[in-house]
């Protein structure tokens, strides 16, 4: 066996709390500081405190907080997404046909909703606005949150 290769041993080191509290024992260090005891310890001592030496609680209500506030905020696009007092601008269509829109007095998805109620033919009949546009805006309409009247279902994208 190898001479000198075990620490040394203190038979009388000082355990030091936060508390103030300090005892004697066995051990490699001289002297060991501790945060909490058993003369603190709310298991011990039955108080109802947090024991937070590492900022743990304050994460976990930093990381909460987050959540929470992506909640609301997710909540606020899904309300805004479904309004259908939004101009026809916000279905990203492109230039053309959103132009194509407004020129025939289209300003809002409430107004395109009302118009495909008597289907698709109406949309059909302005000058510009051709099938493709159609599926196009339908699929815009889904996207958003809109449901598409049952008349105007006979396209399926």
């Amino acid at each position: 066996m190898k001479e000198d290769i075990q620490p040394k041993y203190y038979p009388e080191a000082t355990v030091v709390c936060a508390c103030g509290n300090t005892w004697k024992t066995g051990s490699t260090q001289e002297t060991i500081r501790t945060d909490v005891c058993s003369a603190c310890h709310p298991f011990f001592t039955g108080e109802q405190r947090i024991v937070d030496s590492e900022g743990q609680v304050d994460r976990f209500y930093k990381k909460l907080k987050v959540h929470e506030d992506y909640q609301k905020e997710k909540e606020a696009r899904e309300t805004q997404k479904a309004t259908a007092d939004v101009s026809v601008e916000v279905l990203d269509l492109g230039a053309r046909v959103t132009n194509t829109l407004l020129d025939a007095k289209i300003v809002t998805v409430a107004d395109l909703l009302a118009l495909l109620e008597g289907g698709e033919q109406p949309l059909l009949d302005i000058k510009g606005f051709g099938r493709k546009s159609l599926i196009d805006l339908k699929k815009a309409l889904r996207a958003q949150g809109f449901e598409i009247p049952e008349a105007a279902e006979e396209i399926t994208v």
